[in-house]
């Protein structure tokens, strides 16, 4: 984001209206200021590699749909994202669709 002020804001992201809305509809509107540092790391977003650690339910899913989401609408190409058991992948799918 431009303006840092605004880089907790998810709409300040570049993402698409209707990503937006579904976050929206979900509670989330911002970010934690470590999540957007996370996306804000060198040439995370142009590709690079991030790995980050944080504990359990601390964003860390947010940080990587952002990433995925923005690589994926910016390059039309698809992503993998690999999950641990099969109720969480069969959830996130649901989710992302």
């Amino acid at each position: 984001p431009e303006d840092q002020a605004d880089k907790l804001l998810l709409a300040s992201w570049g993402l698409p209206k209707a990503v937006l809305e579904k976050y929206q509809s979900l509670g989330v509107v911002q970010m934690f200021e470590w999540q957007a540092e996370c996306l804000m790391l060198g040439q995370v977003l142009e590709g690079k590699n991030l790995v980050y650690s944080a504990p359990t339910s601390a964003g860390k899913t947010l940080v990587a749909e952002l990433l995925i989401l923005k690589r994926v609408l910016e390059t039309r190409k698809k992503a993998l994202l690999i999950l641990p058991f099969i109720s969480v992948a069969k959830e996130k799918k649901r989710y992302l669709q």
